[in-house]
């Protein structure tokens, strides 16, 4: 395994391995109200040096990289753009939050893996403080003979309001197959209608099988722009304390996402006080893997 080194400025950590930046994660990024600011990874790179992540693509300005966030929050959308609602479809509202990040707690650079955590705070547009939340995220697992090297992260989000907030996705409120929430990657445009395989389902599936499925892990792979051969993105569903059960919310067409969703088509409900927890790995690959060794990869690296 090879080592893995952190740098840090005022606004990002920057994660390097094998002589490539991995890893930029912006904790203070910026950002129009609109699109909803947050701390997010991007640019996720495979060990060849090839992107595996989006950054404000023009058909939705709020999809950044790989990030935390929650498209409806008792009205409050985290994710960014318009709110989806049941009578009216899509609109832009005045509701759009941030998440702050006020401190990290610890951070760990040990030569064989990188680890840090923060707390963080979701703040509505009007300025109320709804959730507090504690992240850690950990690069690890180096592998330059296979090119390949894995996340862990895990979030806990506590309601800090004075009422119930009720988590969901624009499915809770009626539209069909759009249960995005949760740890969202967009991937490259060049990425566009490459190959989704799921644990448990047929090597042709395809996304929209997998779409709302409870698979194990999916993985998505496509050819790159200015770098030659191809990437793939593993994810494992994890774990989640919420009542639903994750659901895959992913794409390859229009666009490329992938969301293992807490609360893809059930909302998750918190009073005052109360937690809910999630955990998820990906794994991140240097070339298109077979189904074969994608599917071998899946049974090794599982969490």
């Amino acid at each position: 395994m090879a080592d893995i080194a952190l740098r840090a400025d005022d606004t990002e950590l920057s994660v390097t391995a094998a002589g490539v930046d991995i890893a930029r994660y912006a904790f203070d990024p910026g950002g129009a109200a609109s699109e909803g600011p947050k701390p997010v990874l991007h640019p996720l790179r495979a060990l060849d040096g090839a992107p595996l992540t989006a950054f404000r693509p023009w058909d939705h300005r709020w999809h950044k990289g790989l990030q935390m966030t929650w498209t409806h929050v008792s009205g409050e959308n985290f994710w960014g753009g318009p709110t989806y609602q049941r009578d009216t479809g899509y609109r832009l509202l005045d509701n759009v939050g941030r998440i702050r990040h006020d401190a990290f707690t610890t951070v760990r650079d040990s030569g064989s893996e990188v680890s840090f955590a923060e707390q963080l705070t979701w703040i509505t547009r009007a300025g109320d403080e709804w959730l507090a939340e504690t992240r850690s995220h950990r690069f690890h697992g180096v592998d330059t003979d296979r090119g390949l090297w894995q996340l862990d992260f895990a979030t806990t989000l506590r309601n800090v309001s004075d009422r119930a907030l009720e988590l969901g996705s624009p499915t809770t409120q009626g539209r069909p197959r759009a249960g995005y929430t949760g740890f969202v990657i967009r991937m490259p445009r060049a990425w566009t209608g490459g190959r989704v395989l799921a644990g448990g389902l047929a090597d042709d599936a395809g996304a929209d099988a997998v779409m709302g499925s409870s698979a194990p892990w999916v993985a998505v792979s496509g050819d790159h722009d200015e770098f030659d051969g191809g990437g793939t993105v593993l994810a494992f569903a994890g774990t989640s304390t919420g009542a639903p059960p994750i659901r895959w919310f992913v794409r390859s067409e229009p666009f490329p996402i992938l969301a293992p969703s807490p609360s893809f088509d059930e909302v998750i409900v918190l009073e005052p006080g109360d937690s809910v927890s999630l955990s998820h790995r990906h794994v991140f690959g240097d070339r298109i893997w077979t189904p074969d060794e994608t599917r071998a990869l899946a049974a090794e690296l599982a969490p």
